[in-house]
């Protein structure tokens, strides 16, 4: 059982290590230099609709309306985002994508297809269910820790 509890602990730890900086390096090209990867999940919860008010972006991500208005402030700055007021109710601001900030999500949704497909890719078709739900498992007992800590 110790052996496992290693093991699972050092697979867990460099999984998440793993993606995290493969995810950095491989969204950070020469186009998108100068976003760093929290913006880039930022454009990704702002969506290629029409636009998002600022508390339904921040709540999604788990952040601040006041901590995401840094952030979009200079995501508007760069070029990625437009803040407009909405026509129905002013005090409402909505924020959406520019044609730079499309590419950029574009870009995002590649990576993470390709990274999909390539692990689908390593696994016969009865181990794509088995892999799913045990990840599905593991996905459900992190909401549950996350729950339990923001108590």
């Amino acid at each position: 059982m110790e052996n496992t509890y290693e093991t699972l602990n050092q697979l867990l730890v460099c999984l998440f290590n793993d993606i995290m900086t493969i995810e950095e390096k491989a969204l950070m090209t020469k186009e998108f230099k100068d976003i760093s990867i929290t913006d880039m999940h930022i454009i990704e919860a702002i969506g290629m609709g029409e636009g998002r008010n600022m508390s339904s972006v921040a709540k999604s991500l788990e952040i601040t309306v006041g901590t995401l208005t840094i952030a979009i402030n200079n995501l508007v700055k760069k070029g990625y985002v437009y803040r407009t007021r909405s026509t129905k109710d002013r005090r409402v601001v909505l924020i959406s994508l520019s044609e730079t900030g499309k590419k950029a999500y574009k870009h995002h949704a590649r990576f993470h297809k390709k990274m999909i497909d390539d692990i689908i890719g390593l696994l016969k078709k009865d181990e794509i269910q088995v892999f799913t739900k045990c990840i599905a498992g593991i996905n459900d007992y992190f909401k549950k820790m996350k729950d339990k800590v923001s108590k």
